[in-house]
């Protein structure tokens, strides 16, 4: 057991594929984890040269990682939980133990990777790395050039203004679209706030891998050179928090000055409106106290804070069925 630099208990277990974290997290808080013979405490760290039981049972060496690019038909739900009806866990069917990373709304279609690689999830889906995810996307009515442009500058939606991105023009009610983040139900929240309606979404590309030949329901595994350029993208992206905060746009309690900063210039402010209340004074009545005039003058109103109105969710849609994958 190595606590600086194993890997977390939790993580390990997961990698080998029997369960998620959380579920790992329970089983070791339930006291039904041991590690060389003893039983585990949350946040322990191991190595290959620790023997890890789990309900009794030794623990084998860990799968290979295994990397997907599935089309994933509508009806699907991108969830591991298998109690959901058509899960796309149950809908890949796959072998391994798989999960989706991030997700495309249930009625929404199109290319979705899946893996056993807990490592690489936020470093894709991070909206700091600005990795591509590119959809077209079909209206119910024409829109004009000026919606295209809207879509470009961002629009505001869940309390706060989407990223810049590319919106090209398909035909009288279709565009394609190109962003570096995935706020949940985005486009079809973007095209809603503008006064449109989609009624279908087809995610085609994520980075380099694109749908190609997939059909609805079928995946394929990633290699070679897909797998290669894969690795060595996100061998420069990052996987915590700080890769979700991005520079394009500056909240208004950035632009704030800091609190030593405003007690500065307030103290200065002060003394000046002191200086000023002052010769006033004198100028009113000369034969009176010159503090009386100083205090009245030193009064100060602070500014207010302005709230932010809440954003209404749009109704959910209803998929159809689920599918059985199909290996291509």
């Amino acid at each position: 057991m190595n606590e600086q630099t194993g890997v977390r208990l939790n993580k390990w277990i997961s990698e080998t594929g029997i369960c998620s974290r959380r579920e790992a997290d329970t089983l070791i808080a339930e006291q039904q984890v041991k590690v060389n013979g003893e039983i585990a405490e949350m946040g322990v760290r191991v190595g290959p040269q620790d023997k890890v039981e789990v309900r009794g049972k030794l623990l084998g060496d860990k799968p290979p990682l295994v990397y997907l690019a599935y089309n994933k038909p509508i009806g699907v739900t991108c969830t591991t939980e298998r109690k959901i009806r058509s899960n796309i866990v149950d809908a890949v069917n796959y072998p391994q133990r798989i999960f989706p990373i991030g997700r495309l709304d249930r009625p929404s279609e199109g290319l979705i990777l899946l893996t056993n690689d807990g490592d690489i999830v936020n470093k894709i889906l991070r909206a700091g790395n600005e990795h591509e995810k590119e959809y077209i996307v079909t209206l119910a009515e024409r829109f004009e050039d000026d919606f295209l442009r809207r879509m470009r500058s961002g629009v505001r939606i869940l309390d706060t203004v989407t990223k810049p991105c590319d919106a090209q023009r398909v035909s009288a009610k279709t565009f394609r679209i190109i962003l570096t983040q995935g706020l949940n139900r985005q486009i079809r929240r973007m095209a809603e706030s503008l006064g449109h309606e989609v009624v279908k979404l087809k995610r085609v590309r994520i980075m380099h891998i694109g749908l190609g030949e997939l059909k609805p329901g079928e995946y394929r595994q990633l290699g070679g050179k897909e797998l290669a350029v894969l690795e060595k993208v996100l061998s420069h992206s990052i996987k915590t928090e700080e890769a979700s905060v991005t520079p394009a746009r500056q909240s208004t309690s950035d632009r704030r000055p800091a609190p030593e900063q405003r007690s500065r210039r307030s103290h200065s402010q002060g003394q000046r409106d002191a200086g000023a209340g002052k010769d006033r004074a004198k100028d009113r009545d000369k034969g009176k106290d010159k503090e009386h005039g100083a205090k009245d003058n030193q009064k100060r109103s602070s500014p207010g804070r302005q709230s932010k109105a809440s954003q209404s969710k749009p109704a959910d849609q209803r998929g159809k069925p689920g599918f059985r994958a199909r290996k291509r």
